[in-house]
C-alpha cells in the first residue's frame, strides 16, 4: 500500500541549535550539553505511505516475517503484512478502558519471539474504583493470542484517564522493563514520589512477571517492582548500545526529559522539574535542582511532547547509535547525537506529517513510524534517500 515519495529534505550546513521558539522558564542547565544542542546537519530522508485506515495507532513491533503488530488505542491489536495489508482484528486481547488517553498502548516482542511466540502488551485496564496501568504476557497464535496473564497492574485505581506511561522493554537478559505515569492531578503527582506507590515509576519484572531480586526495593519500604521513581508520564524507552535503559517522559510547559534511570534513584517529579505548570505558576520547589534527585541527561523547553524512541542500528552509517523520538506536539521525529551520555547533536525532521506516537527501526534501515490520528497511518521513511 505504498504511494509515492511525499517528503524530501535537502542536507544543509548545521547551524548554531535547532529552531524551536521561546522557552517557558529561564532556568539555568546544570550542564551546557542540557538543552538546546547544536543542529545536527539535515538528513535528506524519503517518506512513503506504508499503511493506513488505522484508528489512533499507538505501538508498533516488527516481527520475524516481515510483518509489524501494531495496536490501535481504541482496543484493536492488527497484522499489517509486509505489502501494508491489515488483518482482522487479532482476537484475545485483554479489555481496555478507552476513555480520554486510555485504552490499547504498546506491544513489544520476547527476544525469545521466534520460538515462544510470546509478545508484551500494556493497556488502560478498568477496576474497582477507576483505571490503571496494566502490562501482559501473552502467546501470538496466528491471528490469536492465548495464555493472556497480567504481570503488572498499576496500584492504587485512579479515577483520572490520563498520564499512564506504558511503554514494555523486554530485554535479552530476561528482563521485561514497564514504565508508568502519575495520573495528571496534584494529589496523584505526589505519589511519584511515594516508593509505596507504582505511580510515576519505572517498573523492572522477570520475564514472568515475578520480581527480581536484585531490584532496589526488595526487602525494603517500597514497593519490590520499583526500579526507578520521581517520573511524570514517561511514554518513552529503549534498551542503548550501552545495554542500559533510556528513557523519555513529557514534562508540563517545558521540562520534557530524556533520563537514563539508575536503581533505586530518584527523579524528582513532582518537586523539580526544568518546566513549569500549565497555569504559569511554578512546580513543586519551584526549583530544577536538588540534592538527593537526579538531573535529567537531556531536556526540552518547549516540548516536544515525546512518544516512543528507539536507537537506530540500521545501514545508514551517519545515524549510527543515534536516539530517534516521536513527538506528538508540535509533531516532529527528533533526533539526537550522544557521547556516552551527552547529547552533541539535535536535528528535526518530518515536521509537517501530524503526530508522531511511535518509530521502529527496520533492519534494512529504513524506519516505521506511526502517525496517532484517526484514521492514522504507518509511514516508511528511508535516511540518505
Amino acid at each position: 500500500m505504498r504511494t509515492a515519495a511525499i517528503l524530501t529534505l535537502i542536507p544543509t550546513l548545521a547551524c548554531a541549535q535547532v529552531e524551536q521558539g521561546p522557552a517557558n522558564t529561564d532556568f539555568t542547565p546544570a550542564t551546557e550539553s542540557q538543552t538546546r544542542a547544536q543542529a545536527l546537519p539535515e538528513t535528506s530522508v524519503t517518506v512513503e505511505t506504508f499503511a493506513d485506515g488505522l484508528a489512533n495507532p499507538w505501538g508498533i513491533a516488527a516481527l520475524p516475517d516481515g510483518s509489524f503488530l501494531v495496536t490501535e488505542r481504541p482496543g484493536t491489536l492488527r497484522r499489517v503484512a509486509a505489502d501494508g495489508t491489515l488483518s482482522d482484528p487479532i482476537s484475545g486481547v485483554p479489555e481496555v478502558d478507552a476513555e480520554e488517553q486510555g485504552g490499547l498502548l504498546d506491544v513489544a516482542i520476547a527476544p525469545d519471539f521466534a520460538s515462544s511466540g510470546v509478545i508484551y502488551l500494556t493497556y488502560a485496564k478498568g477496576v474497582e474504583g477507576g483505571t490503571v496501568t496494566a502490562a501482559a504476557r501473552a502467546v501470538l497464535d496466528g491471528n490469536s493470542l492465548t495464555d493472556v496473564q497480567d504481570i503488572f497492574v498499576q496500584d492504587p485505581p485512579s479515577e483520572i484517564y490520563m498520564h499512564y506511561g506504558s511503554r514494555v522493554v523486554p530485554t535479552d537478559d530476561g528482563m521485561v522493563y514497564v514504565t508508568t505515569g502519575e495520573h495528571f492531578t496534584e494529589a496523584n503527582r505526589q505519589l511519584a514520589q511515594d516508593v509505596e506507590t507504582t505511580y510515576g515509576k519505572v517498573i523492572r519484572l522477570n520475564a514472568d512477571g515475578t520480581v527480581p531480586q536484585d531490584n532496589p526495593f526488595v526487602g525494603q519500604d517500597g514497593v519490590d517492582s520499583i526500579w526507578s521513581y520521581g517520573h511524570r508520564n514517561v511514554q518513552g524507552a529503549a534498551i542503548g548500545p550501552d545495554g542500559a535503559l533510556w528513557t523519555l517522559e513529557h514534562g508540563p510547559a517545558g521540562g520534557d526529559e530524556l533520563n537514563r534511570p539508575q536503581a533505586g534513584l530518584n527523579y524528582g517529579w513532582p518537586v523539580i522539574s526544568y518546566g513549569e505548570n500549565y497555569d504559569g505558576s511554578p512546580v513543586g520547589s519551584g526549583e530544577s535542582a536538588m540534592e538527593g534527585m537526579e538531573q535529567p541527561v537531556y531536556y526540552w523547553d518547549p516540548v516536544i511532547a515525546p512518544g516512543g524512541i528507539a536507537f537506530y542500528d540500521g545501514d545508514y552509517a551517519d545515524w549510527q547509535g543515534d536516539l530517534l523520538i516521536a513527538g506528538l506536539n508540535p509533531g516532529s521525529l527528533t533526533r539526537l547525537r550522544l557521547d556516552g551520555d551527552t547529547v552533541t547533536g539535535e536535528e528535526r525532521l518530518l515536521q509537517d506529517v501530524g503526530r508522531i506516537r511511535d518509530v521502529e527501526v527496520l533492519d534494512d534501515g529504513d524506519l516505521m513510524i506511526l502517525i496517532d490520528a484517526d484514521p492514522g497511518q504507518i509511514l516508511r521513511v528511508t535516511p540518505g534517500a
